[in-house]
């Protein structure tokens, strides 16, 4: 990885394992916007703008070329490398993955420029409480709505997400009006407990799997799979694999038949056969199972 700065902007080159799409699309995460027309721009170039930790963002690819307009050294070391995973090896996670599954080496090739963010506990707590029994398109207006009534001015067209004090006096009734429906109850409880201390972030630390599910669970309408996301996406937890009803099929169809499995049978399943790199291969098979099932 190499990246200058020019103009105030940083170009960053020589990056491998990283396609700005294909990350940003995959339902890892929701408080972006597109900037350019897919249909014209082709496969290795795009534009977003995007917002995290309170920082907007805009950013461009153009073949191998980055470019992150209007942005210090000091942000882009500091915000947008970890952001964006950057000083990972996903050569050697591809390796393994696709070594011990070879039936998985044209859907990883296919999806090959995909990173795991590493997001905001409470934006994604809050987020994919929406995002039960939701659509993507539906998700991000909810968290683009919710950031534009109650978040900060994070710069490039975009607002922050809240934190939980921001939105300590919001009531179920103005969740409900940002359409957030029956998951306006939810959004409460998460900010109620965050408030209160009952859930903290640093109390994940060294936490298992089944403890930190547990007790990510006892969030009203925090299920297992809402609770593996949460993992997955914002307390480092890389071999947790969230499944729902995509992956539910994807992993059927390539290694059952099309023979239907029960989702704790396919948990203790995926577990064994991805271990700690569990959750980039459920990143990889899910781009895969939007697109083809």
């Amino acid at each position: 990885m190499k990246y200058t700065q020019e103009n105030n902007n940083i170009i960053l080159t020589d990056i491998p394992d990283f396609n700005l799409a294909q990350t940003l699309e995959c339902g890892q995460c929701f408080h972006f916007m597109r900037q350019d027309d897919p249909e014209k721009s082709g496969k290795d170039a795009s534009e977003y703008t995007l917002a995290a930790y309170g920082r907007g963002l805009r950013v461009r690819q153009a073949g191998d070329t980055f470019t992150f307009f209007d942005t210090s050294l000091e942000d882009f070391e500091k915000v947008w490398i970890p952001y964006f995973d950057l000083e990972r090896d996903y050569g050697r996670i591809k390796r393994f993955i696709t070594e011990r599954n070879p039936e998985l080496e044209a859907i990883v090739e296919r999806n090959a420029g995909i990173r795991l963010l590493n997001q905001e506990f409470f934006e994604t707590l809050l987020s994919f409480i929406i995002s039960q029994n939701n659509r993507i398109p539906q998700i991000k207006k909810v968290v683009a709505d919710i950031s534009s009534e109650w978040g900060r001015d994070a710069g490039n067209g975009m607002n922050a997400f809240p934190d939980a004090d921001m939105l300590a006096e919001v009531s179920e009734t103005d969740f409900r009006e940002k359409k957030a429906g029956f998951r306006a109850a939810y959004l409460c409880d998460a900010v109620e407990k965050i408030l209160s201390g009952e859930i903290r972030e640093e109390d994940f630390e060294g936490l298992g799997l089944a403890d930190c599910e547990k007790k990510l669970c006892t969030v009203k309408g925090v299920g297992p799979k809402v609770a593996n996301c949460i993992m997955l996406f914002s307390l480092g937890k890389r071999e947790a694999f969230p499944i729902d009803v995509w992956m539910k099929r994807v992993l059927e169809q390539v290694y059952f038949g099309g023979e239907a499995k029960a989702k704790t049978e396919l948990a203790a399943f995926a577990r064994e056969k991805y271990g700690e790199y569990g959750g980039y291969a459920q990143q990889y098979l899910f781009a895969y199972a939007r697109e083809e099932l």
